[in-house]
């Protein structure tokens, strides 16, 4: 059986592992093999993880929420429920951010939660008298586009180079394949803008 060289091709590849081990402990940044085992686990490690930081940051917001909660002498449960029954949307990111930061507008949403599941049918109420819709009137308008277009068939297209067509073509909102010459794409062009 002949010899068979790895040439560039290998090196470049365990080069490239090896570099990703960079201040791995003992022989993982060192030799190829194990360097190249640390490596694969490492990037499921990355890959896994990178969907449990959002888990671990929801917690974070949540526990900061229930804290701020508990200081104003309401759960968190209950918190939660009573601004869906006031109709605040904010996202729980905001209002741990609210609750670490700026603690007079916390205890504000808290009091409304608290409102909220004391009378419910008081919003419930505002929102159906946000509902109505008002009429509005649209006013036909003459289409004028046609003139301006049958002007700019006018101009010579020849002259223009096909950047310049290109840019014609996005202006009336005509799609031009990349692949057409300047003697196809004035032919679409002609035939476009005589319509």
């Amino acid at each position: 059986m002949p010899r068979v060289k790895g040439g560039y091709v290998t090196r470049r590849r365990r080069k490239r592992v090896l570099k990703l081990a960079k201040g791995y402990y003992g022989s993982k940044h060192l030799l190829y093999r194990t360097a190249h085992e640390q490596v694969m686990r490492s990037l499921a490690y990355a890959y896994r993880d990178r969907k449990n930081r959002k888990r671990d940051f929801r917690k974070l917001w949540i526990s900061r929420i229930n804290a701020a909660c508990r200081l104003n002498k309401l759960s968190y449960s209950r918190f939660m429920y009573g601004l869906k029954l006031a109709h605040v949307d904010v996202n729980r990111k905001m209002l741990a951010d609210l609750a670490v930061n700026d603690a007079q507008t916390f205890a504000n949403l808290v009091e409304l939660a608290k409102d909220a599941l004391a009378n419910p049918t008081k919003y419930e109420q505002q929102v159906v008298e946000a509902k109505p819709v008002k009429e509005v009137k649209v006013e036909k308008v003459e289409p004028v586009v046609k003139e301006e277009v049958k002007t700019e068939t006018d101009v010579d297209l020849n002259s223009l180079t096909v950047a310049q067509l290109k840019e014609l073509a996005k202006e009336h909102n005509i799609a031009v394949p990349s692949r057409l010459r300047k003697a196809e794409i004035i032919e679409l062009l002609t035939k476009e803008l005589s319509k």
